[in-house]
């Protein structure tokens, strides 16, 4: 059976339990059509990049699927008849994988080498950040003025 990973974006005025019984309810849906859920993750509620459907924040569910297209096709027909969910997105993938995704890791371990550390704490290639020393140009207060501009 080929495997498909699955986002569905809830209603941020929803609870975390019903966000759950969301889930439970699409993979009845699954395992009723000979599909399996591999893996659920909750990714909490979380700021949209720009309203939706007059929702500003959203509760963020991802399902790892192992399923024929069949029973793929009947639980996004279920998902989107569903009125508490506000955007969903299904993808196929090679293998089921087998560490949680980024989104969950985000948490504990930063990517890139950065600590969890306060912005004053750090140590940066000018060492000590309290002494910024001089940073060149004359200041002076007071701004150059500017020539206006012709009007053409």
């Amino acid at each position: 059976m080929p495997f498909y990973e699955h986002v569905f974006l809830a209603r941020q005025d929803l609870t975390t339990a019903q966000v759950e019984a969301l889930t439970e309810g699409f993979t009845r849906v699954l395992i009723d059509n000979k599909g399996s859920v591999a893996g659920t993750e909750y990714w909490g509620l979380r700021t949209l990049a720009y309203r939706i459907a007059k929702n500003r924040k959203a509760h963020y569910v991802m399902l790892t699927i192992d399923a024929p297209p069949a029973a793929l096709a009947e639980m996004e027909r279920q998902v989107g008849l569903n009125e508490d969910v506000v955007r969903s997105m299904t993808i196929r993938i090679d293998a089921l994988p087998t560490e949680p995704s980024a989104m969950t890791r985000r948490g504990g371990e930063r990517e890139g080498g950065r600590e969890d550390r306060p912005r004053g704490d750090r140590d940066g290639p000018r060492g000590d950040r309290g002494d910024r020393g001089d940073r060149g140009g004359d200041r002076g207060g007071e701004r150059p003025r500017r020539e206006p501009r012709a009007a053409y």
